[in-house]
This record gives C-alpha cells, sequence and structure tokens, in this order.
C-alpha cells in the first residue's frame, strides 16, 4: 500500500509539473513551425512543386505506350492477316507497342523544365516567408502576455495599496476623526482600482488565448509562458542598426523578395514558352506490332483425285485444258509461327507547321508579355514595401525607446509625487480626491511606461528579425 501511494504521488507531481510547463518564445516559434497548418499546407506546395518539376522533366523523355486486344468474330468476316473471307469464328490477336519522342518544338519543353525548377525555388520561399510571418506573430502575442502580466501585477500592487489606505480611513472614520466623504471616496478609489484589476486579468486570459490558438494547443488552461529578463537602457537604442543597412542585407535574403524576384524569371520563361508556339513541331515516332488470327491456316497433307477440265485452248473448243484435282487437309497456323509472321514495323517523321490558329499563338504571346510587366512591378513593390517597413519599424523603435525614457522619467517624478500625497493624506493635509488624482495619474504612466517598453522590444526584434537573426528576448 505505502509503494502504491508512493507511485500515486510522483505521478501526480509529474502530471503538475508538465501542468506547469511555461513556454518560451524560443519553444512557442518552433513549435508553431512544425505544427502550423497553414506552414503545412505551404509545405504540400512545396511538394506540388517538386512534383510538376518531375513531370516537365519526364516531358523530355520518349513516350512508349503499349496495347493488346482479343477478339472473336462471327459469321463471315475479313481475315485481319489473310485478308480472305471466312465464314467461321475468328479468334483473333494483336500486340502492338508504339512510341514518339519530340524532336523540336521551340525549345517548349526545355522552357517548361526550367520554369518548372525556377517556379519549386519560388514555393520554397513562400514557405520560409510563411514560417517568419507566423513567427512574427507570435513574438508579438507573447509580448502581449508578458505586457498584460506586468500590467495586473501593477495593478495588484497599487490594489494593495490603496486598501491598506482605505482600511487606515475606515479606522479614522470609526473614530471620528475623519468625514463619511472621505471615507466614500477612498473606497471609491479601491472599487476602481478593483475594476482595473478585473480587466488586467482578463486582457491576459485573452492574451494567453490568442497565442494559445495561433499554435493549436487543444489544452488552453494550462498554458503558461516564460518570463524573461527584459531591461532597458541607453546602450538599447545605440544597439539599432543604421535602416539603409539592414535594407541592404534584407532585399538579398528576405524570401519575400526572393520569391518575386524568382517569379520574374518564371515570367520570363513563360514568355519564351508562348513564342515557342510560333516555331515548327518535329516529332520522331515508331512502331512494333503482331498478331494471330485462327482463320489463317496452313496445308498439312493433301491427295490424289483424279484429273479436272479447267478449260479449252484458243485453236478449238474440242481442245480441253486440263489439270491434276488434288483435296488439301489444313490445320490453323501455331500461335507462335503467326506471331513471328505477322511482325510490322514502322518508324516516322512528323512535321507540324503552324500556319493560322485563330491568333491563339499571338494572344498567349501577349498575355505572356503582360504577366513579366506585372511580375517585374510586383518585384519592385516588394522591394519598396520591405524598404518602408524597415524604416517605419526603426522609427517606431526609436520613438518607442524615447517614450520610454520620458515616461520612465515621468514615473520617478510622480511616485515622489505620490508618495508625499500619501504622507499629506496620512495626516490628514489632503483629501480624498486628491490622494486619487495623484495615484491615478501614477497609474497612467506606469501604463505608458510598459506600453512604450514593449513596443520598442517589439520593433527592435523586427529589426533583428530583417538583419537575419533569430527572434529572442
Amino acid at each position: 500500500m505505502r509503494y502504491t501511494i508512493t507511485f500515486f504521488l510522483v505521478m501526480f507531481s509529474l502530471l503538475q509539473v508538465h501542468a506547469q510547463k511555461e513556454w518560451s518564445l524560443e519553444e512557442c516559434i518552433n513549435y508553431a513551425r512544425e505544427n502550423n497548418l497553414n506552414i503545412r499546407l505551404q509545405n504540400l506546395n512545396v511538394e506540388m512543386a517538386e512534383l510538376s518539376l518531375t513531370q516537365s522533366k519526364a516531358a523530355l523523355l520518349p513516350g512508349v505506350n503499349a496495347s493488346a486486344t482479343h477478339n472473336y468474330n462471327y459469321g463471315q468476316t475479313v481475315d485481319p492477316f489473310t485478308n480472305q473471307f471466312v465464314n467461321d469464328r475468328v479468334q483473333s490477336n494483336n500486340f502492338y507497342i508504339s512510341g514518339n519522342v519530340t524532336v523540336f518544338n521551340g525549345f517548349i519543353l526545355l522552357n517548361s523544365w526550367k520554369q518548372k525548377a525556377i517556379e519549386l525555388r519560388a514555393s520554397k520561399y513562400d514557405a520560409e516567408q510563411m514560417e517568419d510571418d507566423i513567427s512574427l506573430s507570435i513574438a508579438s502575442a507573447y509580448l502581449q502576455i508578458l505586457f498584460n502580466m506586468e500590467m495586473v501585477e501593477n495593478a495588484k500592487n497599487q490594489l494593495k495599496v490603496t486598501q491598506q489606505q482605505v482600511d487606515r480611513t475606515t479606522l479614522l472614520y470609526n473614530a471620528g476623526s475623519i468625514s463619511k466623504g472621505d471615507l466614500l471616496g477612498m473606497e471609491a478609489q479601491l472599487a476602481s482600482e478593483e475594476a482595473s484589476l478585473i480587466n488586467a486579468q482578463s486582457q491576459l486570459e485573452i492574451s494567453y488565448l490568442t497565442l494559445a490558438q495561433m499554435l493549436d494547443l487543444e489544452d488552453v488552461n494550462s498554458f503558461r509562458v516564460a518570463v524573461p529578463e527584459i531591461a532597458l537602457s541607453d546602450s538599447n537604442i545605440m544597439s539599432l542598426e543604421n535602416p539603409d543597412n539592414i535594407y541592404n542585407f534584407a532585399v538579398n535574403n528576405q524570401p519575400q523578395v526572393k520569391a518575386s524576384e524568382l517569379r520574374v524569371e518564371s515570367a520570363e520563361k513563360n514568355l519564351q514558352i508562348a513564342r515557342g508556339g510560333r516555331y515548327p513541331r518535329l516529332t520522331l515516332s515508331g512502331s512494333w506490332g503482331t498478331g494471330y488470327s485462327s482463320g489463317r491456316q496452313s496445308v498439312t497433307g493433301f491427295s490424289y483425285d483424279g484429273i479436272d477440265t479447267i478449260g479449252y485452248t484458243s485453236e478449238s473448243i474440242n481442245e480441253y485444258v486440263m489439270t491434276p484435282a488434288y483435296s488439301y487437309e489444313y490445320e490453323i497456323s501455331p500461335f507462335a509461327d503467326q506471331i513471328k509472321d505477322n511482325v510490322n514495323k514502322t518508324v516516322g517523321l512528323n512535321l507540324s507547321i503552324p500556319l493560322f490558329n485563330g491568333l491563339a499563338t499571338h494572344t498567349n504571346v501577349q498575355m505572356a508579355r503582360i504577366s513579366l510587366e506585372s511580375a517585374q512591378i510586383n518585384y519592385q513593390q516588394s522591394k519598396l514595401n520591405l524598404q518602408k517597413t524597415i524604416q517605419q519599424a526603426h522609427a517606431d523603435a526609436m520613438a518607442a525607446f524615447k517614450n520610454y525614457l520620458a515616461a520612465a522619467k515621468q514615473v520617478s517624478a510622480l511616485r515622489e509625487s505620490f508618495k508625499y500625497m500619501e504622507e499629506r493624506y496620512t495626516v490628514g493635509l489632503a483629501n480624498p480626491v486628491e490622494y486619487s488624482d495623484a495615484k491615478n495619474k501614477l497609474i497612467e504612466a506606469e501604463s505608458q511606461l510598459l506600453q512604450s517598453k514593449y513596443e520598442y522590444v517589439f520593433r527592435a526584434r523586427i529589426l533583428d528579425f530583417y538583419l537575419g537573426k533569430e527572434i529572442k528576448l
């Protein structure tokens, strides 16, 4: 019994540890990259592109087909191998192998192969971009949780201080030292901070739910994140890379830009494919066939039956032409002999010259030109968007850090001001309205400090991401 209880206690403790697992940002990102459904769908697109490339390669090889038939013909029919009429059931077999290869078709097949190879590389970059986008989204949701956690902690601390003041004010009111209005004012401040705490806790749970849903976790309630140490100093802003340097690196390494560049190359190949429709098409073909027919017979023996009159001479109708008469014995030719004797082979060249096809080729070329121009514009647009994103992230990071420094000074000053106000209120030199006003200003400043802190951290991580660094806290 003792061992049984010990076993269950150990198992319970292990379950508790598992349930209380705290996820780091790196673990969240790695989990999403392995399990996110959108990423898995994008990886399937990569597999489809690989199959398309394999198919385009195989299109360069000769096409070979084989066929076999087995037929029964009843009544009068023509034997397919003797070309004689047969009034009986005829069993026939045909065996056929044919092949063809494209010798020249305006390099359409070759350019299609190259285009599929380019599209495969582009699809891989699309998959990388999907992973990067989800990683940034997870980082943003993760930081939102950290922000809300600090908001909850601040709200608890503020509520604790106010509760102490309410308890003290209640004692003073019961002693007759202060008025009912002063007590009600402090209780109102307490109720307001209780509501703020509830709202902060609700926002924290919502942010947890958001991140858990982004990870497609089944157990949402036990999901918790690790809290890293995030400290900001003047050296942080000095560590930010120049936005031009970031762009010069990112434009040559970002998967979205690389995919857009490859799609320009793909559009160029598509234009060459369309132009290939203007050239003649030359194909080489060949075939081998044989067959069997039960109507084909061979002589196995004969006997002499006398002489038959078959006509008369031109000199006189009384001068007859005579010939020996024979009776023949037949049997169906053996299957193996017929297969060997009925072999037929063909080799040929086919040349097709396009003269007029309803402007289809001309239209395809024009549409390919438009697609190429569109791809070039998308490529330029992707580079511009990247540059704007980096510039905006850098400007936002600079502004957030400056706001953080200003908010830090403001919080420091308001804490001293509130401490002074608290002392004044304690000795009865300030009323609850003045106390609440000083405290609310401090709460608002602390909220601004947290917002600017996490705004800077997120923007700085975006800039690191564009420099090819892993997203870490």
